[in-house]
């Protein structure tokens, strides 16, 4: 049906815009989800034991506490103290909206990155019912500060790429840092916008290969040389995570200083390799790949009933994204489709800095970066499949997705569970126990 004349320019618009309106609203639901018994249970869990008494700290400004981590994650739990009080919504509320954030920074990502609405949705719907994204979005850690924030900054570096807009690489390297000032985790893949810009701008620069450092005509970024660049996205980023740790210079006791900044960071790194005591919930990366050892938040008779909280993948999706994977990468070497291959990338990366990392005690939820790639990945292949007119495997794919994140929600939630070995109805595996 061809479009009235004078609707043209907001059709155009539309499309230029992608499927913005069906993101807001799975963003929107997606949060009000998250809403749903935010404050239960109403005492900490896992690893709040840690970072609340280290953002009650912030809030005195009397001294360090949890000094292995930058501050972002901390400051914003004490913001939501401050907020809403010292109490189970206000140490959860600000993951809450950092989770919808960065769901909506993601999906807008890959809309840039791939001009698919049908990959998309799909990304969006398939990372909001992975289960890691949503628990870590109800638990006052500091990992949804840290993928949040780089959700954004992948958002707008494709944007930059898209528009070709300075103003998008300067966004970009202010989420890098703010990521960086979450948590280390996202340290491989906050390199790779510096680098692929670069590699684009040799690329671009055929025959000119002497002006690689200075030309400003060609792309990625039109007006933008690559050492501009390179302050966008290394020195700016850098800015951005030091200065997140603006409150400890102000500290009663042992205050930062400027001269103390750099070396903190070593003695940082020096308490997170320290933590060698053995846990019971521990696991190793090959382990998280086929969702096999996952970790309980929570299992206990707590706010009037039995409760848990298993951080476990979505036991679907979490295994169809791994040969959606070998599939991108299969179509990356052969067709040199840089997005596919580029996921495989990030996967990788993310996944290797634990492979690699010396640390020793290391747990289920540090898969969140590579999974969320592990979903784009899957959503793109089947987006393939869907625009080939194949759409009953994308049907199939969301169906279950969702099914088993509803069957799931009790033991995602803390929701009241019938009897005190609920448990079992829940760990299909004896490693899930």
């Amino acid at each position: 049906m061809a479009i009235p004349r004078f609707l043209d320019p907001v059709w155009t618009q539309a499309r230029r815009r992608g499927p913005l309106p069906l993101t807001l609203a799975l963003v929107t639901v997606f949060f009000l989800v998250v809403l749903h018994r935010l404050a239960i249970p109403s005492k900490p869990m896992f690893d709040e034991i840690h970072y609340l008494p280290a953002a009650r700290r912030l809030i005195e400004l009397t001294s360090r506490l949890n000094p292995e981590h930058p501050l972002l994650g901390k400051e914003m739990i004490a913001l939501g103290m401050r907020a809403f009080g010292d109490n189970a919504w206000g140490w959860r509320f600000p993951n809450a909206v950092l989770g919808a954030l960065g769901l909506f920074g993601g999906m807008r990502a890959m809309w840039w990155t791939s001009r698919s609405r049908a990959a998309t949705l799909l990304f969006g719907l398939l990372l909001a019912t992975n289960f890691i994204w949503f628990i870590l979005s109800r638990i006052a850690m500091l990992d949804m500060a840290m993928a949040s924030m780089m959700s954004l900054a992948f958002w707008q570096w494709a944007l930059a790429w898209a528009r070709g807009r300075r103003v998008h690489l300067v966004l970009c390297g202010l989420f890098m840092g703010l990521s960086l000032g979450g948590k280390w985790n996202g340290i491989p893949l906050l390199v790779l916008p510096g680098l692929l810009f670069a590699w684009d701008r040799w690329r671009a620069l055929a025959g000119r290969r002497r002006e690689w450092l200075t030309a400003r005509d060609v792309g990625p970024v039109f007006g933008v040389s690559l050492v501009e660049a390179a302050v966008w996205l290394g020195l700016w980023p850098l800015c951005v995570y030091f200065a997140t740790f603006a409150p400890a210079f102000f500290y009663q006791v042992q205050p930062l200083t400027l001269k103390g900044l750099i070396p903190w960071q070593g003695y940082m790194l020096k308490l997170q390799d320290s933590v060698v005591k053995p846990h019971t919930y521990m696991s190793r990366w090959w382990q998280w790949i086929f969702n096999l050892r996952p970790i309980w938040f929570l299992y206990q008779n707590v706010d009037g009933a039995q409760r848990g909280v298993l951080m476990l993948g979505n036991p679907f999706t979490m295994l169809a994204g791994i040969p959606a994977l070998l599939l991108c990468l299969w179509d990356g070497v052969r067709q040199r489709n840089r997005l596919r291959l580029g996921l495989v990338v990030f996967y990788v990366a993310a996944l290797v800095f634990w492979a690699l990392n010396g640390k020793p005690v290391q747990f289920y939820y540090h898969y969140e970066l590579a999974a969320t790639f592990l979903m784009a990945a899957l959503a793109l292949v089947l987006a393939d499949w869907w625009d080939d007119g194949l759409r009953w495997p994308a049907w199939t794919t969301a169906a279950i997705a969702v099914v088993l994140f509803i069957g799931f929600y009790p033991i995602l939630s803390a929701g009241k569970l019938p009897r005190a070995n609920s448990y079992i109805d829940y760990t299909w595996l004896k490693s899930w126990r």
